[in-house]
């Protein structure tokens, strides 16, 4: 009964299925490239990244009605992907959502599921776009990761505790590392920082403890987590 109502027969190959397919697979794409759009506005978007969610369904549908059901282009598709080397890192983890959706609504467009396609892609879209209206993907804390550059002269095991009590809530030290052919020291904070705390006078603070060398801050957990 379900297949009858929701998939597409395509055990022959026709341009009239072809062309279903293709614009079934542009209107997933097109749609989840506005729920990105939509819920990225605020802090702005990658464009880059907005076409590919557009395009991916489209190339997964073409890839699966070619390799259809023919073993042998199945296992050498497989082997061309095998070389691919993909050498850009998605800057937040949660454009992966995006990725495995597009890429599991061509796999649907492709194999002819359409109808099944339509209501998983609105059901996702929706999902995401609740998430962005009742903010649950916003970051509650100001956690951050803080760098601070110190002499090697310094002994860094208790040199901020005082400083970090009176501006954050926790702190731990995730990295050490030598810099400067062995002439400075590195530290790496993962940092939670009080409300209402006057950023400027807290690295000022800082600054006076490691003799005004480097120090940075970079707010948000996805970069705290990735580059910690």
């Amino acid at each position: 009964m379900f297949s009858a109502i929701y998939a597409l027969t395509m055990d022959e190959i026709t341009f009239a299925n072809i062309a279903i397919v293709l614009a079934t697979a542009t209107a997933f794409g097109a749609l989840f490239c506005g729920v990105y759009i939509l819920t990225h506005l605020r802090l702005g978007y990658d464009r880059s990244f907005c076409i590919t969610i557009l395009v991916m369904p489209i190339i997964i549908s073409v890839v699966i009605i070619m390799v259809s059901d023919n073993l042998a282009r199945a296992f050498s598709l497989a082997g061309v992907f095998a070389l691919v080397r993909f050498r850009t890192n998605i800057a937040d983890t949660r454009d992966i959502m995006y990725v495995f959706a597009t890429v599991a609504l061509g796999l649907s467009a492709g194999l002819g599921y359409i109808g099944f396609g339509i209501i998983i892609s609105i059901f996702i879209a929706a999902i995401l776009y609740i998430i962005h209206l009742v903010k649950f993907d916003v970051e509650k804390e100001n956690v951050a990761r803080l760098k601070i550059v110190i002499p090697e002269s310094l002994n860094y095991t208790h040199a901020f505790d005082v400083v970090f009590a009176k501006y954050l809530n926790n702190y731990q030290l995730a990295k050490v590392k030598t810099t400067d052919f062995g002439t400075t020291f590195e530290l790496t904070y993962l940092i939670n920082i009080k409300k209402d705390t006057n950023q400027k006078k807290f690295i000022d603070d800082l600054r006076v403890k490691n003799g005004n060398l480097n120090i940075s801050m970079t707010s948000g957990y996805v970069n705290r987590v990735s580059e910690a």
